[in-house]
């Protein structure tokens, strides 16, 4: 590890302490985790980590998922048996089904599972989308953004953006929250001994003016913010009512968003010196901290 990614993850350890503390409960299962025992994370980019240091796939695939993302990261310091089916663009439906060639994620729970993470549903209600959206509008009218208005550029060439809401439908938000009870229940069936852990999305946008690296209006950010509050409350809801614990990672990185100092995600434009770079996603200080406020709520 070089000594750019050595600071970056010595920035994230220093408010691990509150973000452990903004947690539920424990529920069930909460006696420490045996040496050895399995491990099963679930989810989306927001876990799998795509651009944090290296793949954890060989030979890589579609989901980039990291070998330090916040589950392998636990799994090394507790000497788990991790399998990580977290994927990149995952919603609900592919926690439930399958996804093109890949299995339904909850495929990967057996019975000896004694622990289980979850971060998912910012695709379900379009969240990173309408932040890729709005950057790209605002990339376009600003010249001294010409880098991200050609990433702009570059990413529709590939990819025509589809239609994306300013902000999500009740209708989707309903079906959120039954796709959500829906899987924190067949965990529950699946692996039934297991302490199943939501890992909620750490927060990305400042409270105030947006910087450089977020080219994004007033009234967009407030949106933003506005689906990624309502979509952490949501998280915790569920968890509460299916006898789970929540890890509050967007309460806790408000001070570390992606203007911020010592940011715990990336903005739409990359900060000098900062490669490999995903946008709007947890950056290795995030995934670190995330980790070890885990491991913290864990106990020994």
């Amino acid at each position: 590890m070089n000594s750019r990614y050595r600071s970056i993850m010595m920035a994230g350890l220093l408010p691990v302490l509150a973000l452990a503390g903004c947690t539920n409960a424990p529920h069930r299962s909460a006696a420490p985790l045996a040496p050895a025992a399995h491990y099963v994370a679930l989810g989306s980019s927001f876990a799998a980590g795509p651009g944090v240091t290296v793949s954890a796939d060989t030979p890589t695939i579609r989901c980039t998922r990291s070998r330090d993302n916040y589950a392998h990261q636990l799994a090394r310091r507790r000497g788990l048996d991790l399998v990580d089916v977290s994927c990149g663009g995952a919603t609900t439906a592919h926690l439930l089904g399958p996804w093109k060639e890949l299995p339904p994620q909850l495929d990967a729970l057996t019975t000896d599972a004694a622990l289980v993470t979850i971060t998912i549903g910012g695709n379900d209600v379009s969240f990173v989308g309408y932040l890729f959206m709005e950057s790209c509008k605002g990339a376009a009218i600003r010249p001294d953004l010409e880098q991200a208005s050609a990433k702009c550029k570059a990413m529709t060439a590939q990819q025509p953006p589809g239609p994306v809401p300013a902000a999500p439908t009740e209708g989707a938000w309903a079906k959120l929250a039954t796709d959500l009870d829906r899987v924190a229940g067949e965990v529950r069936r699946r692996a039934p001994k297991a302490r199943l852990i939501f890992v909620d999305y750490v927060t990305l946008l400042p409270s105030g003016a947006p910087c450089p690296q977020v080219p994004l209006s007033t009234d967009a950010i407030a949106t933003a913010q506005a689906t990624a509050d309502r979509l952490a409350q949501l998280t915790a809801t569920v968890a509460k009512r299916n006898d789970a614990d929540v890890l509050r990672a967007s309460a806790s990185s408000r001070s570390h968003d992606a203007c911020a100092a010592q940011p715990w995600s990336n903005g739409f434009v990359a900060r000098p010196g900062i490669d490999p770079f995903t946008p709007y996603h947890p950056n290795l200080a995030g995934m670190t901290a995330i980790a070890t406020a885990l491991d913290h709520l864990l106990g020994r």
